[in-house]
């Protein structure tokens, strides 16, 4: 069934037509009135895929949804609605550049397990919509050296963008959660390039140590840990940097990632010309005696 979403999500978007751009940011009073009753729909969609009592037809909920999204975008200017309402049901973003939004969600086929669903549209005059489809959990060790297409995505939600330049060509790192295991959760950093033929997802931008990657290099950089557990992983303005909670196995077995937990300690990355270079003690861990008066002045990373 996860496949039939995936290959209807495609075709639909073949289906996309032409239209002539009306002036840039401006959309019809008809076409207004018109987005607004489908948008009203699409939030009552969103109930059904995401909490039919009977998991087995979620999938089929999430078909529908689909179907009316594209419905939807395919009316002239949707880039400039902004979806207010259906942003409180799922994921709706875009990069501060604004060149392009990203439509984002995941259902619940079992009740531990999850399935992600995307879709990256660009403000052109014939409206571009690329379907995200979920490869995630196809890949294996090759996950954070593997550069993907649209139609092998490392599926996730994503919460963050953070736009770089290399070489004069804009790298959007897009910080992304799978809770797609019944056993683990995965937090990614996920370099995403916007090409003519749609996205590419990985960039040999992460520069980390020899025991992450022999080759000191990786396209993604991927967070795996016990699930249930709460890790972190962001970027913090006041430390120009991004920063993640430093991972270790409970039962000291660094081969079985579902059993990683927080150890207090955290690392991260700093942005150098042109890659992201890991930061070991990104926040210093202070080592007090009994009855040592902290250091309040230690900066504390955002959750």
């Amino acid at each position: 069934m996860m496949k039939k979403i995936s290959l209807l999500l495609v075709f639909v978007c073949s289906l996309v037509f032409s239209y002539q751009s009306q002036a840039q940011g401006q959309i019809s009073p008809s076409d207004l009135k018109e987005l607004t009753a489908l948008e009203d729909d699409l939030v009552l969609a969103t109930d059904s895929m995401y909490y039919a009592p009977i998991p087995d037809t979620r999938a089929d909920y999430c078909a529908q949804f689909v179907k009316l999204l594209v419905r939807t975008l395919k009316i002239p200017n949707s880039y400039y609605y902004p979806f207010t309402k259906l942003g409180d049901k799922i994921s709706i973003m875009s990069p501060d550049d604004k060149s392009f939004r990203l439509f984002n969600w995941n259902i619940a086929p079992t009740n531990l397990t999850r399935r992600y669903f995307g879709a990256i549209q660009m403000p052109a005059e014939q409206l571009k919509l690329f379907p995200l489809i979920d490869y995630s959990n196809e890949l294996a060790k090759t996950s954070m050296d593997t550069v993907l297409t649209s139609d092998k995505w490392f599926g996730c939600l994503y919460y963050n963008i953070m736009t770089t330049e290399v070489n004069g060509e804009k790298v959007y790192t897009m910080f992304g959660v799978n809770s797609e295991s019944s056993v683990s959760t995965k937090k990614l950093l996920d370099p995403m390039v916007l090409t003519p033929q749609g996205p590419l997802f990985g960039k040999p931008i992460f520069r980390v140590p020899a025991e992450i990657s022999r080759t000191g290099v990786l396209n993604r950089f991927i967070l795996e840990y016990k699930r249930g557990v709460q890790a972190s992983m962001n970027f913090d303005k006041d430390m120009n940097a991004i920063f993640f909670d430093r991972l270790i196995s409970e039962v000291n077995d660094p081969n079985r990632k579902y059993t990683y937990v927080p150890s207090g300690q955290y690392d991260g990355f700093r942005w150098d010309v042109d890659h992201w270079t890991y930061v070991e003690d990104l926040i210093p861990v202070e080592i007090r005696k009994d009855g040592d008066v902290p250091n309040l002045q230690q900066p504390t990373p955002k959750k």
